[in-house]
Order: structure tokens, then sequence, then C-alpha cells
């Protein structure tokens, strides 16, 4: 039975904000849920069966509040809002507020865009040594390079040593010109990219410089004690055991490790383990370790990309 519910909102001049450019961000809640959104008489109007109503109402007042607190509303965020409340989390929604994990050289605020994010800042924050797997565009590397950041300007740590295993993904490395580390720096880009844009170009290089920070293929951490540093190892779906056990033993005293990695995207030989899905089997019950695994729900790139990997998982899950 169709109903209709008028929403008395206290900021309606926030509605342009809300509705998004040609109404996208109301439109994607009317068709998820079968109603119609529309303003009328200085309220919100939603119509539609009454279950309905109350999934978008739900939304609608969370976009209303995000609009309140000048907090950037996306397409994108829209549609992880609507699969939450379509997945029965709809009390979670008023909960998410999650705070600034630091400020980039432009300006732009670094926080958790899903509760699969905040979930993993959270363990950062609060664990020794944290694991975080997931596909392609969930922000691993860019969470764990931004907490690296801010630990670094709190004076918690001295140092930020990133790390990757500098294994090809189809192309090989002598291939590539140069010496040794102008091969390896196009696996370890990721990382710079992440460290000038949080930190600015100058600041890291001469942090750089002074070997406050340092960016280094795995292979480099081997017979190291790596003692007051906030320490990231990247792309670790393609560490072999041994190299896994030794990365984890480098660590010494006042130090954090954030190992990231994407367990279905191993580029190693298919005689080789990957040390990284070994290492769930074998640390996931050890204190002050944490394991946080994000999904394709959890991906914040182009909304394109939420799709291809859901695809990729459909593909290999038949």
């Amino acid at each position: 039975m169709t109903e209709e519910k008028l929403l008395n909102i206290d900021r309606i001049s926030d509605t342009e904000n809300v509705f998004g450019t040609r109404d996208e961000n109301v439109k994607l809640v009317e068709e998820a849920f079968d109603v119609t959104i529309m303003p009328r008489n200085g309220n919100i109007v939603i119509i539609g069966e009454e279950e309905n109503i109350a999934k978008s109402e739900i939304i609608i007042r969370k976009l209303f509040e995000l609009a309140e607190k000048r907090e950037p509303i996306s397409r994108q965020g829209v549609s992880y809002f609507i699969d939450m409340v379509a997945g029965g989390q709809a009390a979670g929604i008023g909960e998410f507020n999650p705070d600034v994990l630091c400020v980039t050289i432009k300006g732009k605020q670094i926080k958790a865009k899903t509760f699969g994010q905040k979930k993993y800042i959270d363990a950062l924050k609060n664990k020794t040594v944290t694991f975080c797997i997931g596909p392609a565009g969930t922000g691993k590397t860019y969470l764990a390079v931004a907490m690296a950041v801010t630990s670094f300007r709190n004076k918690e740590v001295s140092k930020i040593i990133l790390t990757r295993p500098a294994v090809e993904a189809g192309e090989k490395l002598g291939y590539l010109p140069g010496d040794l580390q102008n091969k390896v720096d196009p696996y370890l880009r990721p990382l710079y990219d992440a460290l000038y844009d949080i930190m600015g170009n100058e600041t890291f290089l001469k942090n750089l410089e002074k070997g406050a920070i340092e960016v280094a293929p795995l292979a480099y951490m081997r017979g190291r004690t790596l003692n007051d540093s906030y320490i990231i190892l990247d792309e670790a779906q393609n560490t072999t055991s041994e190299q896994m056990k030794m990365f984890l033993t480098r660590l010494g005293f006042g130090s954090k490790a954030v190992i990231t990695g994407d367990i279905t995207q191993i580029d190693l030989p298919s005689e080789k383990k990957s040390g990284l899905k070994e290492t769930i089997k074998i640390m996931k019950n050890i204190d002050d370790i944490e394991f946080i695994f994000l999904t394709e729900k959890d991906v914040v790139r182009h909304a394109l990309v939420q799709k291809i990997v859901k695809a990729y998982e459909n593909y290999s899950d038949k």
C-alpha cells in the first residue's frame, strides 16, 4: 500500500547538496527502494510502501546530517549507505562518524569512508602489528601511509619505513633500464605517490635525505632490527614464507608494523607459497596482532572498480 511521509528537516537549505547534481543521489535511493522523494513546502516528502519509506528516511536524514557538517556527499557514499540498509545494517549508519586521521598537504581530510576502513584504522591505532587483506581500491596502502605520517608528525616514531617485494607482474625487472634502484622504483611508486600526496614533495624529499623516511625493496630489510619505526609492507601477497618470517622478525622496540595485500592477485611462481596466505593461519591467535579483511564494499575508487572486483569474485567462486 502506497503511503506518504513528511520529513521535517532543520536545514532544508542543504537540499541541493543532499540531492546532488541533477538529483543523482536521490535517484539512487528512489531506484533502490521504489520510492519517490521530493521537496515540499520547506520539508522532504517520501512516497512509497511503509517499509521502503523507513529505509529511505534513514539514508536521507544521514545525508542531511553530513551536509550540515560540510562533509562531502558522493554518489559512491550514497550507494554504500543503500547497501548497508538493504543488508540489514541500518542501525550502523547513525554510528558512522569517523574521526579525521590526518590532513593532506592540499588540505584534504583523510578519514574512513566505510565501516571496514574504520575497523582498519582502529586496529592501526591499537595494535602493534596489523594485517589488512582486501581487493584493489580499498585504501589499504593509503590509510597505512596516512597513519604512519600521523605517528611521525606526533613524534610517536622517528622513522617511516615502506617496503614491497620486487616481484614482476608479467614483466621482467631485467628489461628495465638503469641500476638496481632504478629497476625497483616502479614497484615502489604507489608508496611514493601516497607520501607525496600527504606530506608534500618538499617535506618528503627533506625527510628522505635525512633518513627519516626509507622506501626500499623487501630484500633490503634482511639482517636489520627496526626500532622506533612505523613499518609498512605493501603487496605482501607476493612475499614467500621465508620473506614474511624475515620481515616480521625485524620488528624492534617502539615500532609498529602494517602488512597489506590482496590474496587474489598473487604474482609468485606457481611452486611458491604466498607468505601472506600462510601467515593468516599461523598468526591468527596471537595477542596484539589483528587481521582486517576488506571486501568490494570497501572499494573507494571509481564505482566501476567495485563492480569489477565483484565480477572477478563471482567468477572465482564458479
